[in-house]
């Protein structure tokens, strides 16, 4: 199941969910100060601009839409969440779920209750 917020009318899937574009270079542009600082996470590889692994797997990366800019990130570390990242409010939420996320101790308790 995914946690996606609400977005303007556009395409659906066969899940019913938005497709949203990719982030382009100009939005990725405007988000270089939250880029900056995801990549300070050691955790973190930066792929392609915007698009973060978490070892070998896809973490996070940014969609563009009409209604503002968002972020599929995998805070449990299995399913992707959609965070809208427009404001800098928006974001400074977004980096503290990451970070919290990112966690040693998150990943050890997610792995106890998945047994």
């Amino acid at each position: 199941m995914h946690n996606f917020a609400p977005c303007s009318p556009r395409q659906r899937n066969r899940d019913d969910e938005f497709i949203l574009k990719h982030a382009d270079s100009e939005t990725l542009q405007t988000l270089e100060p939250l880029l900056s600082q995801l990549r300070a996470h050691a955790a973190l590889i930066e792929r392609r601009p915007g698009v973060f692994y978490l070892k070998s797997r896809a973490f996070l990366h940014f969609h563009d839409d009409p209604s503002g800019i968002f972020a599929d990130v995998k805070l449990d570390q299995v399913e992707f969440t959609r965070l809208r990242v427009t404001t800098q409010r928006e974001q400074a939420h977004f980096l503290a779920r990451v970070t919290r996320s990112l966690q040693p101790t998150n990943a050890v308790d997610r792995a106890r209750s998945s047994r």
